[in-house]
């Protein structure tokens, strides 16, 4: 047996022992050219989730937290004869039936008999005081990321990670693929502009499976906060590497939010989700949220003019929709259709931000930033909204951040568990 994890800060690590050397779990797909890929889930799984026996569970996930046979993994505990003592649901839910900005509240699981609590926006101490009343001794973290800072479910973990040191709990991360690969890119967040979807300095696009942001965040910000996690364990994903796609993992692609149906959808997101922070559409409402794009009054020179700037790995179809829910419901835009054709030359964000600056330059009537100034909180700062209103072009734009990413990189390579 080997021992498939890391150890923190001193105390005596839980012992995640996983399968041998070239062991597999039967029915998983290897990775074209990249060898076989296993979940953390996966591994423990296959062990009957015998290294979590005798622990007080508190598992915090949502639909992505699933094995390969389709079992999510709190039915695989139970029907193991282990019964969590709690699930926690982040956004959209335990079991993922809530929309954007939604959860389920506190229920008992109808399936399992495990206690469900609503952990979606709740602070560090509430959640502590959810876990003192379930009665929790170990965390567990599943939730499939998309690797954009302002996707809610790492701050969900970080919140747990603070929560899970204020009552001494254990906190076991069992680790997915990034589904867009290790490349970090885009602007880091200013304090200042701390939100509940993007509470700490990390770039939009951070590059970091979930295992690799719990390192990074235990010893980079809990400081901070005053705490310190006795046990955190990394049960580290086999057979991945930074520049494995999702398509080459093999694993299932579950939706892990509402509007996140794809994994074409998940790689555009970190650029075209600034959407959000505008008047524009994102695409809610369509069946390609975050790859549809527009508003009322828009024409096909939006399209020409993106096509002529030859962004690497970008194409632009022109289109009209009419959305059936979110902005401009019944309402028909014209607009553009995202797609990629060469993922390892795309740059969600750079992308983005030509849509950005050629939408305001072509149609100066339509294109608005939400009143709110949203766009900050997506972007990390005011610096994107302020540049594009003076007139910056894309290069100023992307450059303005290029030596803060470069401090990042720096920063984040003494966590990274994958090469």
């Amino acid at each position: 047996m080997i021992l498939n994890r890391r150890h923190f800060l001193g105390a005596s690590a839980l012992a995640v022992p996983v399968l041998a050397g070239g062991s597999a779990v039967a029915g998983a797909e290897p990775a074209q050219g990249h060898g076989r890929v296993l979940t953390g889930a996966e591994q423990l799984a296959a062990q009957g989730w015998r290294p979590l026996k005798d622990r007080q569970l508190g598992v915090l996930s949502n639909p992505t937290g699933v094995l390969l046979n389709g079992d999510h993994i709190v039915d695989s505990m139970v029907a193991a004869g282990l019964k969590p003592v709690a699930a926690f649901g982040p956004e959209h839910g335990f079991r993922g039936s809530a929309q954007a900005g939604g959860s389920e509240g506190d229920y008992t699981d109808p399936r399992t008999g495990v206690p469900v609590y609503d952990a979606y926006g709740v602070d560090a101490t509430k959640l502590a005081s959810l876990f003192t009343k379930a009665g929790v001794d170990t965390v567990v973290f599943d939730i499939a990321d998309v690797g954009a800072r302002f996707y809610t479910y790492i701050w969900s973990l970080y919140t747990a990670m603070v929560a899970a040191a204020k009552v001494d709990a254990a906190l076991v991360v069992l680790d997915r693929p990034n589904p867009l690969g290790g490349r970090a890119a885009g602007p880091v967040l200013d304090p200042k502009f701390a939100s509940g979807i993007g509470r700490k300095p990390i770039a939009q696009q951070h590059g970091m499976t979930v295992g690799e942001l719990a390192r990074f965040f235990a010893e980079e910000f809990l400081p901070g906060e005053g705490v310190q996690l006795p046990k955190l364990d990394v049960v580290q994903v086999r057979g991945w590497q930074r520049d494995t796609l999702f398509p080459q993992t093999g694993l299932n692609w579950v939706l892990p939010s509402p509007n996140m149906p794809t994994p074409d959808t998940a790689l555009v997101y970190p650029g075209t989700g600034m959407f959000e922070g505008t008047v524009f559409s994102e695409g809610r409402g369509t069946t390609r949220p975050f790859e549809i794009i527009g508003a009322p009054g828009l024409d096909w020179r939006w399209r020409e003019k993106l096509e002529d700037l030859a962004l690497p790995g970008a194409r632009f179809r022109e289109t009209y929709f009419v959305p059936t829910f979110s902005k401009f419901v019944n309402q028909t835009c014209g607009g553009v259709q995202l797609s990629v054709s060469d993922p390892r030359a795309f740059d969600a964000i750079r992308t983005a931000v030509a849509m950005l600056v050629t939408a305001k330059a072509l149609h100066p009537d339509v294109f608005a930033w939400r009143p709110d100034n949203y766009i900050d909180k997506l972007s990390g700062s005011d610096r994107l909204r302020t540049m594009v209103d003076a007139g910056a072009g894309v290069e100023e734009v992307t450059g303005a951040w290029r030596a803060e990413l470069a401090e990042f990189e720096r920063r984040r390579r003494h966590h990274l568990l994958y090469r």
